[in-house]
């Protein structure tokens, strides 16, 4: 593809195929992304939609020997090899036209009139050197303009033909003495030639800024140490990579890579995650713990049983969701698309405009441009304003000068090349986002809101604290006459283990990590929990259960309430509790006939609050985000927890259940804020999906989270602000490039337009202008978003 309307016209072309419901056509980086229905269209369908507009598809390789990447890999290089060669052929033949377009103008008569020997015209001997680079360099610009107009469209192709042919053309006539005028072959060479190795160094550029992902699948590794049963004996084998399944045992040793994600089962090792995460230290892992390919196992031995293999696994995954990423543009790409649909006609009928202008009215234009504070005209102009070349030969000069002035090359690379890079950027620090337009967004966003539990806080609750009230004895009856089991202590109170021990058994039901820590802190003080029975989770409240014949209550003042129990004896505990920013949860016991019931005693969980959540909260807080709390835990607690991280208690909203996440949300957003919510990729889905950002915390191989625009592949909250700032940088790069892609143009055509511009430079300042947007864009891949995006960063004190 040689500009933005050869993707259009692919993904129209794709797009018409029944059975396809989305196409996107990426020109830099060369590949297109079909959403289609397998039952009504197949590939091969989809690759004769590419060839029926004349483009080449990369088919995959149905043997299934070689990859999909590496027959990709394969076919750039082979591009970029194929282009080198031609613009070394060109500059081959065209240095000499080079050395007698020098001689002539350094030492005027030094050229001979004739070939030596023969009465035949010199002319002819450029025309020899001119003719192969017009036949070969030439071809492809030629059946791409015809194929293009073909399409009823017209490209950059369509430009290099007209302005390469008229230069050409106009020699070939002038030599055989059909017209009197000079001879352009030296042009017509230099015009293909600079633009076959602009188009070299663009292809070349464009593999440079896709190595990120060829990075990032060369961290797999290629085989694996796998432990199998054979014979009552457990043996190692060393396998292919793709020969590994879900349940495999593999041995890592140190300095190895982690084969594939999984879950550590043997062995204590620390783990280099960095090419993945991001994340500079080594991770400790031990029994229980994920891993993941492509991390690099530092000093002990492990057994990791395979979870995930093959496409699913968190390499993979981040590949295709930058590839994903890389497909999506940012709206501002609209624009230019739309610009870039008018272009080429407009540049070719203001072409032909000037041309015409200058031949019928060239004293009047003369005398407008002689006024200007710029060079003279090229030649000194026509004959009849003093010039030395005849009017029809300088109209000539101003149509070939217009044509290949314009470059669309440079508007169609502007937004998608500094996209693919901003996404791997992203990537390569652990921020991973589902799209171009999703870049743009983030930097919109005017506030953030996080969930508490496991984004702010570490998510890891503890039992801190056991309260046991001064209740009164309790006087149940004993039915029947037989023996009640023991509800409390000896005389019917409860002390702190007693209040622990209840609490832990009626949790042992819940998977909430408030209840695990109850039920782990009870653990871990000896205690022997008796059975629960008749367990209930009471969402947003706590949990009812049956122990040692009574009913339970573990949870907050609306659960006792809900069953006839006061809870204001525990007020002051309580509120103790929930100032130091603990989690209180209240334990009461109902009466037999559960008309009622005491509160019995309160137990506490802590969750520590993450080494850089205040220091995230204080970068938004400082670019003018405002920064909200969202969460379901109490009003004392929430507002202990903002106050540690630096949010104003104003922007709390706590006592929020799961489903009312979603609705605080659209409340807020109802002014028009653009909020860009923080929080986990499952239970707060809904809340994730109504944010104009969803922005979901994962961890170790959880990264393709549905519900998020932006997955942190760690649980990290600065990674909030580095999403940020890379979102501003890629913006900004986009904003810079589209400056010199419009600026060029606007300030180029007119030059051209009015007669100041020889055809070969504009050839070469039009191949120039999209090798310096790329050249602008692979500046940015070594930014690191640990600080903001400056243009001039490198230079900052």
């Amino acid at each position: 593809m040689s500009c933005a309307d050869c993707a259009s016209t692919i993904e129209e072309s794709v797009g018409d195929v029944d059975g396809v419901e989305a196409v996107d056509v990426n020109f830099a980086t060369d590949e297109a992304r079909v959403r289609y229905n397998p039952e009504t269209v197949t590939k091969a369908a989809l690759y004769e939609a590419v060839e029926s507009v004349g483009y080449t598809p990369v088919r995959e390789d149905e043997t299934g020997e070689e990859s999909a990447e590496s027959r990709r890999d394969a076919a750039r290089e082979a591009e970029i090899e194929r282009l080198r060669n031609l613009a070394l052929l060109g500059a081959a033949l065209s240095l000499p036209l080079l050395a007698f377009m020098t001689l002539e103008l350094l030492a005027p008569g030094t050229v001979p009139g004739t070939v030596p020997g023969t009465d035949l015209p010199f002319g002819w001997v450029a025309f020899a050197f001119a003719t192969p680079v017009q036949v070969l360099l030439g071809r492809d610009f030629y059946e791409n303009a015809v194929q293009a107009l073909r399409n009823g469209s017209a490209n950059m192709d369509v430009l290099v033909a007209l302005g390469a042919t008229t230069a050409y053309g106009y020699s070939v006539v002038t030599l055989l003495d059909l017209l009197a005028g000079g001879l352009y072959f030296d042009t017509a060479a230099f015009i293909l030639t600079f633009i076959t190795l602009g188009n070299y160094l663009e292809a070349r550029s464009k593999g440079q800024a896709g190595d990120a992902i060829r990075e990032l699948l060369e961290l797999e590794a290629d085989t694996a140490t796998r432990r199998v049963e054979r014979d009552g004996e457990t043996v190692e084998e060393e396998v292919p990579i793709d020969e590994v399944a879900v349940g495999d045992r593999l041995k890592v040793r140190p300095g190895e890579k982690v084969p594939t994600d999984g879950v550590v089962r043997e062995g204590e090792s620390a783990v280099d995650e960095s090419m993945v995460t991001g994340e500079s230290v080594p991770v400790e892992k031990g029994p229980g713990d994920e891993v993941v390919g492509g991390t690099v196992n530092e000093n002990g031995v492990l057994v990791v049983e395979a979870t995930k293999v093959g496409e699913e696994t968190a390499v993979r995954q981040i590949v295709e969701t930058v590839r994903e990423a890389q497909s999506r543009q940012p709206d501002v790409q609209r624009v230019a698309d739309r610009i870039s649909a008018y272009f080429v006609p407009a540049v070719i009928a203001n072409a032909v405009f000037w041309a015409v202008v200058w031949f019928l009215f060239p004293e009047v234009l003369a005398s407008i441009v002689s006024a200007l504070p710029l060079w003279g005209l090229v030649a000194g102009g026509p004959m009849v304003v003093g010039g030395s070349v005849s009017l029809l030969e300088f109209s000539v000069i101003v149509f070939a000068s217009a044509v290949l002035i314009a470059c669309p090359c440079a508007l169609g690379l502007a937004t998608p090349a500094a996209t693919m890079v901003g996404t791997t950027i992203g990537a390569r620090n652990g921020v991973l986002f589902r799209g171009g337009d999703v870049l743009e967004r983030v930097r919109d966003a005017d506030a953030v809101v996080f969930d508490k539990t496991g984004t702010l806080t570490r998510g890891e609750m503890t039992l801190t604290d056991v309260v046991a009230l001064d209740a009164e004895p309790d006087s149940g009856a004993v039915p029947d006459g037989g023996a009640l089991e023991a509800v409390g202590t000896a005389d019917g109170r409860f002390d702190e283990d007693e209040v622990l021990r209840y609490a832990a058994a009626a949790e042992t039901g819940s998977e909430h990590p408030l209840a695990e820590a109850v039920v782990g802190g009870a653990r871990e003080r000896g205690l022997d929990l008796p059975a629960a029975e008749a367990f209930e989770n009471v969402p947003g409240k706590g949990v009812r259960a049956t122990v040692a014949g009574r009913e339970v209550l573990v949870g907050n003042r609306a659960l006792l309430r809900q069953h006839d129990v006061d809870p204001s004896p525990a007020d002051d505990a309580m509120e103790r509790l929930e100032r130091e920013g603990k989690t209180a949860m209240l334990v009461a016991v109902l009466d037999e006939d559960r008309s009622g019931g005491r509160v019995v005693g309160v137990v506490a969980d802590a969750d520590t609050v993450k080494d850089t959540a205040r220091e995230a909260v204080a970068a938004l807080r400082e670019r003018g985000t405002a920064v909200h709390l969202l969460t379901g835990d109490n009003e004392r607690t929430a507002r202990a927890v903002a106050g540690e991280v630096g949010i104003d208690p104003d922007d709390v909203r706590a006592g929020v259940l799961p489903e009312e996440k979603a609705d605080a949300v659209a409340d807020l957003q109802a002014d028009g804020t653009r909020a860009l919510m923080v929080g986990d990729g499952v239970n707060d889905a809904p809340a994730l999906a109504t944010a104009f950002v969803g922005v979901a915390i994962g961890s170790g191989t959880d990264v393709a989270i549905e519900a998020a625009d932006v997955t942190l592949m760690r649980s990290d909250p600065a990674d909030v602000v580095r999403a940020v700032r890379v979102s501003e940088g890629t913006l900004s790069k986009v904003r810079q490039n589209l400056f010199w892609a419009l600026g060029y143009n606007t300030a180029m055509i007119p030059l051209a337009s009015l007669g100041l511009l020889q055809p070969v430079l504009a050839a070469g300042a039009m191949a120039l202008s999209s090798v310096s947007v790329l050249t602008n864009t692979l500046l940015f891949r070594k930014y690191t978003p640990d600080h903001d995006y400056r243009l001039l960063g490198r230079f900052r004190d």
